[in-house]
């Protein structure tokens, strides 16, 4: 894979404080961090979804959006994958390196000694992306802008220091792809049961199909000159808004998991009211 016009760039100051956070301090959750990206991944999906309905030119890769996760145990890596709007070169070093995006300094500012609560403000000052580094030592970044050509496509490269490589690449589709280096004491997450639960517990209320490769069974010994299909990606997310599902089928648990995704409140909600009218006018309504 060709990679041109390569250059090293410094984080902005208040980006380094928050990665030497991320890095050097022991979240008690760290598992946030994959709720983070797969949030952030189905932003990028709706964000295109809702650019296309002013030009659709912007789909010519398709219009059926997912966010596909894999992960590698002998390289210890977890890939994040979804085809939403992408980023050009620009908007990379905007989102990735500055302050003008990421909210970072108001972070900081808020920030409480508590473990816990600190490790939920994350979401709420959009600087999720920088969860990464709470169990990668080092990420790549693979992204192409919807509507733009195929040797368009950037690379960000970083290990959480004081700077980051950015590369032009060619990519064959739109959407961004990260690659997250596990450290050697986080390979728990490089389990696929391991994320599958992490993505049932935080992430099923999403609309958007979170994907992983089906599991398949070892073959039997009398099977195996049998030929062996290739896993196929499958929904591992219910990808079905909450309030569009029986109230008797719908767990506290993910209500209060709704609240948390929708507010970035890391206090639960005192409570909720779940109905289903149908009359005249037919409506749902989640309060």
């Amino acid at each position: 894979m060709s990679e041109t016009n390569q250059e090293s760039l410094s984080f902005q100051t208040e980006v380094k404080q928050l990665l030497h956070l991320m890095i050097h301090s022991l979240y008690s959750n760290k598992e946030i961090f994959l709720r983070e990206l797969v949030s952030n991944a189905s932003d990028a999906c709706d964000k295109l979804r809702f650019q296309a309905l002013k030009d659709d030119s912007l789909l010519a890769d398709g219009a059926d959006f997912r966010v596909r996760i894999s992960a590698d145990k002998e390289a210890n890596t977890l890939t994040i994958e979804d085809n939403g709007i992408g980023m050009n070169r620009e908007d990379v070093i905007n989102n990735l390196g500055t302050i003008a995006k990421s909210g970072t300094a108001d972070f900081l500012q808020n920030l409480t000694g508590d473990e816990k609560k600190d490790s939920q403000l994350i979401g709420q000052f959009g600087v999720g992306f920088y969860s990464s580094f709470i169990v990668a030592d080092k990420v790549d970044v693979y992204s192409r802008k919807a509507g733009t050509e195929a040797n368009e496509g950037v690379h960000w490269s970083s290990e959480g220091e004081g700077e980051f490589t950015l590369a032009d690449i060619e990519l064959p589709s739109r959407g961004t792809k990260l690659v997250l280096h596990l450290k050697a004491d986080q390979s728990e997450f490089a389990d696929t049961w391991r994320l599958r639960n992490l993505v049932k517990k935080y992430s099923d209320h999403i609309a958007v199909p979170v994907q992983m490769l089906e599991e398949k069974p070892a073959a039997a010994e009398n099977e195996e000159d049998a030929e062996v299909d290739a896993p196929q990606w499958e929904n591992v997310n219910s990808a079905k808004a909450l309030w569009t599902r029986p109230r008797s089928e719908v767990k506290d648990e993910e209500y209060q998991e709704l609240y948390h995704h929708l507010s970035h409140d890391f206090g639960d909600a005192v409570s909720w009211s779940h109905n289903k009218v149908e009359g005249k006018l037919d409506y749902t309504s989640l309060l």
